[in-house]
C-alpha cells in the first residue's frame, strides 16, 4: 500500500526539471504551430485533425519524463496553465507581441477580386468558397474584403448591397419613407391650396 501512495505523490524527477520540460514543450509547440501556418489552427481537414490528435501523445514523454506520479502530472498541468495565462496577458497588453505570437490577418479577397496566394497559405479554393457562402456571399463579387485571421478563421465583409437586411435597416427605411410621404403630402396640400386660391381670385 505504501508503494502505491509513493507512486501517486512522489515526483520521480526534480521539480525544476519538470517545470523546464513543460515550459520548453509549450514554447516549442507554440513556435511549431506558428510556423505551420494559420490554417492549421482552425481550418482543419481530416489529415490535420489526425496530426493535432497525435501531437499531445508525441510530446507527452517530453513533458513527464520518467515520472508517472499524480503530483507530477498536476504540476505539469499547473505550469502549462500558468505559462499560458502569462503569455496571453502580456501579449494582449502589447499589440506588437500579439503580432509576433499570432501573426497578422492575411487578405484573401478585396473588392470582389482574389488577392491571396491560397497554395502558399495552405488553403484550397473550396475552403474559401465555403467560408464565403457560410457568411452570406453567393459570389466572390459580393465580397468587400475576406481575410484569414491569426486564429485560422476566415472573416468575410460583404459589400453593402449584398448584406442581409436587419430590423434596424427596415426601421430606418420606414422612417425615411414616412418622412418622404409627409413631405409629398405637404407639397400636394400646398398645390391644392394654391389651386383654390386661384379659383377664388377668379
Amino acid at each position: 500500500m505504501g508503494i502505491v501512495w509513493a507512486d501517486l505523490f512522489h515526483i520521480q524527477i526534480p521539480v525544476l526539471e519538470k517545470v523546464l520540460r513543460t515550459v520548453g514543450v509549450y514554447a516549442g509547440m507554440a513556435i511549431l504551430l506558428r510556423l505551420a501556418g494559420k490554417r492549421d489552427l482552425a481550418q482543419l481537414n481530416t489529415f490535420d485533425l489526425v496530426v493535432m490528435l497525435l501531437l499531445s501523445n508525441v510530446v507527452q514523454n517530453s513533458i513527464i519524463g520518467n515520472d508517472n506520479s499524480l503530483v507530477g502530472g498536476l504540476l505539469g498541468a499547473a505550469v502549462l496553465l500558468a505559462v499560458n495565462a502569462v503569455v496571453v496577458r502580456v501579449a494582449n497588453r502589447h499589440p506588437r507581441l500579439t503580432a509576433i505570437f499570432e501573426g497578422q490577418p492575411t487578405d484573401l479577397v478585396i473588392d470582389g477580386e482574389p488577392v491571396g496566394n491560397l497554395r502558399r497559405l495552405g488553403l484550397r479554393g473550396a475552403d474559401v468558397a465555403a467560408a464565403l457562402r457560410h457568411q452570406g456571399a453567393s459570389d466572390i463579387t459580393e465580397v468587400r474584403r475576406a481575410s484569414l485571421e491569426p486564429g485560422g478563421s476566415i472573416v468575410v465583409d460583404l459589400k453593402g448591397q449584398a448584406k442581409d437586411v436587419t430590423v434596424s435597416d427596415l426601421a430606418a427605411d420606414h422612417v425615411a419613407l414616412v418622412a418622404e410621404l409627409r413631405a409629398e403630402i405637404a407639397r400636394l396640400a400646398e398645390r391644392v391650396d394654391a389651386g383654390f386660391a386661384e379659383l377664388a381670385a377668379k
